[in-house]
């Protein structure tokens, strides 16, 4: 439950937080198109693979986005997963901000939609940290927690390791 404040606080903070000029990767009019990798959990975008007892499950998505302001992008995403029994399309609507154009701090919402299940939605809070290797490239580790909105469903705590490509 810590994390989740802590996490919930960086969120609030870094939208309320006035940046200093931007960096020109997170500048207002600029595109971000990232792929992440990831734990395999239920409402990822991200690269995964691994077997278990012979069984293959993979996963792959993406997310893109357009800054509306210095250090504020606006987000969707998409992903699809299989585990060799059953499957998932996800979809994310979300925003995320740069704290100081280097602390990158998200909110989303994530719709998972099994194959043959119940939708379960989530609320997405994420914090990590940007290392920028150039203009156009950063590499984003972060940390996520899907929090369930429906009843009877878990949350779910998720190790990222994002790359984004910035035009």
């Amino acid at each position: 439950m810590k994390k989740l404040l802590l996490v919930i606080a960086m969120v609030a903070a870094g939208f309320t937080a006035n940046a200093q000029e931007a960096n020109g990767q997170t500048a207002k009019g600029k595109w971000l198109i990232e792929a992440n990798t990831g734990s395999w959990t239920t409402g990822n975008t991200s690269f995964s693979l691994r077997s278990i007892d012979g069984n293959t499950a993979w996963s792959i998505g993406a997310e893109g986005g357009y800054f509306v302001a210095d250090d504020l992008a606006v987000k969707v995403g998409l992903g699809f997963a299989d585990d060799g029994f059953d499957s998932e399309f996800v979809y994310k609507v979300g925003a995320k901000y740069y704290i100081a154009s280097q602390f990158p701090v998200g909110v989303d919402f994530t719709g998972v939609s099994p194959d043959g299940g119940d939708s379960v939605n989530f609320i997405g809070l994420q914090g990590g940290y940007a290392w920028f290797l150039g203009d156009n490239v950063s590499v984003e580790p972060a940390l996520r927690y899907n929090v369930a909105l429906k009843d009877g469903q878990e949350g779910a705590f998720q190790a990222l390791i994002g790359f984004a490509l910035h035009f």
